[in-house]
């Protein structure tokens, strides 16, 4: 794991027990550098001292957090580009802190880096509101690559001219998240809210079940699973369809929204 950096590992005062002090005063000083900040939500110090040392000879600003409560703090002062997080945490764990995350409006892309690899962990977090899963032991260039994508994918997201997207009666307020049909708002899961704007923003096309998995789901699920199946008649299930239909299935490929 991280074999690039495992033998030049220098464990420094950073991962000292004053870590808090040094990354609050390291974040304001590079929040002037037009470098991309990241926060690092990781108790394994072994773990912690190569991505550290390997994201920031990477070019990125690096600030630690060794428990959720830490990154909770963090979050509520300062702004970051992505969150790398690990589940199994000591007190507010992975799941946890991902659930406040969404639930206060925070829609930084988190990327999970955890040893929990099987498909049930997977998707448990990605219903929470992660963007990416990358399983314990990876590649670096891996991780590098994955953030790229998560972070030009929510900067694609902003510049968007569209802040509303909309089919008959539903509305999609993509800066607030929100799903309202005949102004009654839909409440929606992360996942849920993610498949269904996917789907709108792509109205009139026919998307198939493979492209929905790499978009809503962000991993390379066996093709045999039918979790898009399963997340569309949770949304089914909660938007009216009796004036017109809204999300077709075209049978053998996927699914569609027409007007």
């Amino acid at each position: 794991m991280f074999q690039n950096y495992e033998k030049r590992l220098e464990v420094t005062s950073l991962f000292q027990p004053q870590a808090s002090f040094l990354n609050k005063i390291t974040y304001i000083y590079r929040k002037f550098q037009r470098m991309m900040n990241i926060l690092l939500v990781e108790d394994d110090q072994r773990i912690s001292n190569f991505l550290i040392k390997g994201l920031s000879e990477a070019g990125y600003n690096m600030t630690l957090a060794d428990s959720g409560e830490k990154a909770r703090e963090f979050l509520h002062t300062y702004d970051f580009d992505i969150i790398l997080m690990d589940i199994m945490l000591p007190g507010l764990d992975g799941m946890q802190l991902t659930q406040i995350i969404r639930f206060k409006g925070n829609y930084t892309p988190i990327l999970v880096l955890s040893a929990l690899n099987s498909p049930d962990d997977k998707i448990k977090m990605l219903d929470m509101g992660a963007d990416d899963y990358l399983s314990k032991p990876f590649h670096f260039e891996e991780l590098i690559s994955r953030i790229k994508a998560l972070t030009r994918r929510n900067k694609l997201s902003y510049q968007k001219e569209d802040q509303y997207l909309s089919c008959g009666n539903i509305t999609i307020d993509t800066d607030l998240h929100k799903v309202t049909q005949n102004d009654k708002e839909i409440e929606f899961s992360p996942t849920e809210y993610k498949l269904f704007t996917f789907l709108m923003e792509n109205k009139n096309k026919v998307l198939s079940r493979t492209q929905i998995l790499h978009k809503v789901w962000g991993i390379d699920f066996d093709n045999s699973t039918n979790v898009v199946d399963v997340y569309i008649s949770y949304v089914r299930n909660k938007i009216d369809e009796t004036e017109h239909k809204i999300i077709h299935t075209v049978k053998g490929t996927g699914y569609l929204i027409k007007d």
